[in-house]
């Protein structure tokens, strides 16, 4: 069994700061090639979930397949969607 890709993509902004890695609404990652630009804190959080996802866990409340998050930064408060991409 092959571990499905996930893509992390930046959906909402919730605190009063501007992220100070740089992160804006819209921008996508994909989480095997792309881990090393999303924010490390962000990362921390996105872990478990995308751990989750990759095997066969599902997130009560939200849809099959996806996880939504917040990063830990309580000035910032960006929210990420993790999904399996299905190509």
């Amino acid at each position: 069994m092959t571990r499905p890709k996930i893509k992390l993509t930046l959906i909402d902004k919730k605190g009063p700061c501007r992220c100070h890695r740089g992160h804006r609404v819209g921008d996508t990652f994909d989480y095997d090639t792309e881990r090393g630009k999303l924010c490390p804190m962000a990362m921390h959080v996105a872990f478990p979930y995308v751990d989750i996802l990759r095997y066969g866990g599902a997130i009560p409340g939200q849809p099959e397949g996806t996880a939504v998050f917040c990063c830990p930064d309580a000035d910032v408060i960006n929210v990420f969607k993790a999904e399996i991409v299905t190509e």
